[in-house]
C-alpha cells in the first residue's frame, strides 16, 4: 500500500509540474509560423494606374484555417530588390532563335537596377552564364542557339530544383523571378501524372527558396515532344508549377508561338503590380503549407501562389 501511494503522490506531482510548466509554452505563442508570398494584383479594365492594397482587402487561409496578414507592401521603388533568371531549354528547337530579339528586349527593359541573368537546363542542373547582374551586356552575352538535342535538360523540374536550392544570391529582401522557355515535357516520367514527383519536388523547392516562376511553352527537339499528349502533359505540369509559385503560363494551342512579345509585355505588367503580404499561421511544424488568399476590395486581378513556406519568427524568409 505505501509503495501505491508514493507512485500515486509522484503522479499527482507530475501533473501539477505540467500545469505549471504550461503557460511557458504558450507564451512563447506555439503553433504559429510566419512568412511571405508575392501576390499580383493586376488592374481592372486595362488601367495604367497600378492598384492599392492594404491589409483590410486580404484575406487568407493556410490549410483551410484563418491566417493572419501582418504587412503589405507595394514592390516597387525603394522597396524592390528583383531578381530574374531567365531559364532556357538547349533541347529546344533551334528556330528559338527567331525569338532572341524578343528576349533582348526583356531582358534590357527590366526596370533599373534590376539584377538579371540566363541560366540553361542542362542535365539536371541550371547552368548559369553570368551571376546576378544590372549589367545587360554581360548577362545576354550568353545568349545561343539551342543545340536542339533531345533530352539534353533531363528534366525541367530538376532543373529549376536546382536553381532554386542554389539560387545566385543570398539578399533576403529579394524579390526573386524566373520565367522558364521549355515544353514542360519530364523525360524521367515521361507519361502525364498529375502528381509527377519531380515537378512536386520543383514546386516544393520553389516555394522554399521564394520564387516566382513563369513558363513560356516552347517544342524541345525529339519524336515524343511533337506529339500532342506530349504537349499537353507538358503545358499541364508547366502549369502547375506557375499556379503554386503564384506565376503564369503561356501557350498557344499545340504548336510554337509565332512571338514572345505579348508574353514578355504581360509579364513585365504583372511585375509593375505585385506586392509583399506578410502571413502568420497556425501550423503543426514550419514547411511548405497550401494556401488560398482573396481579394475583397474588388479593385483588380488577383494572382496568388498556392502554396507557401512558413518558418519560426526568426527564420521565416528562403530556406535554401
Amino acid at each position: 500500500m505505501d509503495l501505491l501511494r508514493f507512485k500515486g503522490a509522484s503522479a499527482a506531482m507530475a501533473v501539477t509540474a505540467a500545469l505549471v510548466l504550461a503557460p511557458m509554452g504558450f507564451a512563447q505563442n506555439e503553433g504559429q509560423a510566419q512568412g511571405h508570398a508575392v501576390i499580383t494584383v493586376l488592374p481592372d479594365h486595362n488601367s495604367q494606374t497600378a492598384a492599392n492594397v492594404s491589409q483590410q482587402d486580404l484575406q487568407v487561409k493556410v490549410n483551410g484555417k484563418d491566417a493572419t496578414i501582418t504587412n503589405v507592401m507595394p514592390l516597387r521603388n525603394n522597396n524592390d530588390h528583383l531578381e530574374v533568371v531567365l531559364m532556357l531549354d538547349p533541347s529546344a528547337r533551334t528556330s528559338m532563335a527567331n525569338q532572341f530579339g524578343e528576349i533582348r528586349n526583356f531582358i534590357n527593359g527590366l526596370p533599373q537596377g534590376t539584377k538579371a541573368s540566363l541560366a540553361y537546363m542542362e542535365y539536371g542542373t541550371a547552368h548559369l552564364v553570368s551571376p546576378l547582374t544590372i549589367d545587360r551586356k554581360a548577362v545576354l552575352n550568353g545568349l545561343k542557339i539551342p543545340s536542339g538535342m533531345p533530352g539534353q535538360n533531363a528534366s525541367a523540374y530538376i532543373c529549376l530544383s536546382d536553381l532554386a536550392k542554389h539560387w545566385p544570391s543570398n539578399d533576403p529582401e529579394a524579390r526573386r523571378i524566373v520565367v522558364m522557355i521549355s515544353d514542360g515535357v519530364d523525360y524521367y516520367d515521361p507519361h502525364f501524372d498529375m502528381q509527377d514527383p519531380y515537378m512536386e519536388a520543383a514546386i516544393t523547392d520553389s516555394v522554399r527558396a521564394n520564387l516566382v516562376v513563369y513558363s513560356i511553352y516552347w517544342q524541345n527537339r525529339g519524336r515524343f515532344d511533337s506529339t500532342g499528349y506530349a504537349n499537353a502533359s507538358g503545358q499541364n505540369l508547366l502549369q502547375q508549377v506557375t499556379q503554386a509559385t503564384g506565376g503564369n503560363s503561356y501557350w498557344q494551342g499545340m504548336g510554337n508561338p509565332v512571338s514572345f512579345q505579348p508574353y514578355f509585355k504581360d509579364i513585365d505588367k504583372r511585375l509593375q503590380n505585385q506586392f509583399e503580404v506578410g502571413i502568420t499561421a497556425p501550423v503543426s511544424k514550419p514547411g511548405v503549407d497550401s494556401m488560398k488568399v482573396k481579394l475583397n476590395n474588388g479593385v483588380g486581378k488577383l494572382d496568388a501562389p498556392q502554396q507557401i513556406y512558413l518558418g519560426h519568427a526568426n527564420n521565416a524568409g528562403p530556406a535554401m
